[in-house]
């Protein structure tokens, strides 16, 4: 699914719908754009929606729409629709993508990016304050994420799933749209299925990268990111230099998962931030988010070991500044979470079932603590439960992307996804985590997919995709 923080990051680490009436009218007007992440001028526009489509003639919603025009002239007139993950993030998050992944692709077709209901600028829910200082318990954390839930005055049942996907049927209604392909990763896939099962007629092809299986709990995976932290182990023992600098690799990670389990960790360093003196308590939950996170990419997954070594031996501050990146790179756009919670506390809390939460903690380095956390908030906000539907078939052409060494939405949580969608091709990249369309040959498979959705996909080029090397001290990687 990754693809995915700020407060998330620190507490939870990291459908189908029904037919719309036609309710966009003209054309909305669009302007020229300079967003973060895309060094171009780009086509911008916003569209008016009902907040509630159970209420057509109630209250509205302005959705950002942000599109950047194919580079010919004589366009293809079935566009690529962008649906970023999370839940909550928004498609203007995600521009930074825009040349490394679409390139191809947008040189015969324009590139729609959505800011999903109640993501970037559609209305973005979040906290007023989402940095809160290092030295905060996780009970005082909690206590923070309560309070600015308690804060939300919209009405959090109007931002699910079933919503998002219609609105993606006004926006294409509005832009002129006859068909269109749509791209989602990591929860944008869950997105991109309810889409294509509610309004089949409009979807031309599906591009599902890190694919969100129907019946999956997003919390609960705790079975894949065990998975993912073994192959990892694995690995570091089969590599002769990774092995011979951290030969008790295993042994030292289940020693500080002891010592944070028994209790928090007091750390006295200087802040990886401002070099300031830091105090901080270093708890079981943030420990494990941390290697939870850098488990999401391959790349930085040959970090962990160090991370970890460094830690047995008493020097924090690298792995320290490492849960750090997922804040500071959260920024004025990062994750919306109160639009997070709204989602997974409606579709996802009300599926835990004891036996799942049994299962996703046993035999799990994160021991459904993650979990936990989230049906305590989950209880808090009380979102009235969406009722889970069988998934319906998908009959449209698709590609699903998977990294072997995804730790939430590994390959096969794809194979359970394509047993509803007959036409489906799955690509399996050995090397990689959560997220395939910007490696390697990706980008140019994309364009061929899209060009030709019905013939197969010759994509031995993702073989060619090394692992990384691991790292082995503080200069970094070795060569």
């Amino acid at each position: 699914m990754t693809l995915t923080y700020r407060l998330a990051a620190s507490l939870l680490s990291l459908l189908a719908a029904l037919a719309a009436p036609c309710l966009a009218g003209a054309a909305p007007a669009s302007r020229t754009c300079h967003l973060p992440g895309s060094e171009e001028g780009l086509r911008c526009s916003t569209l008016a929606v009902p907040l509630d489509y159970r209420q057509p003639t109630g209250p509205t919603l302005a959705l950002h729409i942000t599109v950047a025009p194919a580079f010919r002239e004589s366009a293809r007139p079935d566009p690529l629709f962008v649906l970023a993950g999370g839940p909550g993030q928004a498609g203007s998050d995600v521009l930074p993508v825009l040349n490394a992944m679409f390139r191809r692709t947008r040189a015969t077709r324009d590139i729609v990016f959505i800011d999903q209901r109640g993501t970037g600028l559609s209305g973005k829910l979040d906290c007023d304050d989402t940095t809160l200082p290092d030295n905060l318990n996780d009970d005082e954390q909690m206590a923070a994420v309560r309070a600015c839930l308690a804060g939300v005055s919209q009405p959090l049942s109007a931002y699910t799933t079933e919503h998002a996907a219609r609105d993606i049927e006004q926006v294409r209604l509005a832009l002129g749209y006859q068909t269109i392909n749509v791209w989602g990763a990591s929860y944008g896939t869950r997105l991109g299925q309810a889409y294509a099962r509610a309004f089949p007629h409009a979807v031309r092809s599906l591009v599902l990268d890190g694919v969100a299986a129907p019946d999956q709990v997003i919390p609960a995976g705790g079975r894949d990111g065990q998975a993912a932290l073994e192959a990892l182990f694995r690995q570091c023992t089969a590599d002769a230099d990774c092995n011979k600098a951290y030969p008790a690799l295993r042994a030292e990670f289940d020693g500080l998962l002891a010592k944070v389990s028994a209790a928090p960790v007091p750390l006295t360093l200087s802040n990886p931030r401002t070099a300031e003196p830091l105090q901080m308590n270093l708890t079981k939950e943030r420990f494990l988010s941390t290697v939870h996170n850098v488990l999401y990419s391959a790349l930085d997954a040959r970090r962990l070991p160090f991370l970890i070594h460094s830690a047995h031996l008493g020097r924090w501050a690298p792995f320290v500044a490492r849960r750090n990146v997922a804040t500071d790179l959260a920024g004025e756009g990062g994750t919306a979470l109160v639009l997070h919670m709204a989602v997974i506390c409606a579709e996802d809390y009300p599926r835990m079932t004891p036996q799942l939460l049994a299962e996703d903690a046993r035999n799990s380095f994160l021991g459904g603590g993650r979990v936990g956390q989230l049906i305590a908030l989950c209880k808090s906000i009380k979102v009235p439960a969406v009722v889970w539907r069988a998934p319906s078939p998908i009959l449209a052409p698709a590609l699903l992307l998977s990294g072997a060494l995804d730790p939430v939405t590994p390959p096969r949580r794809a194979e359970a996804a394509a047993r509803h969608i007959p036409k489906a091709q799955h690509l399996v990249v050995a090397n990689a985590g959560h997220g395939i369309s910007a490696l390697g040959c990706a980008p140019r498979l994309l364009r061929e997919f899209l060009d030709a959705p019905q013939k197969p996909v010759i994509a031995h080029c993702l073989n060619d995709i090394p692992a990384a090397n691991f790292q082995i001290g503080s200069a970094g990687p070795h060569p």
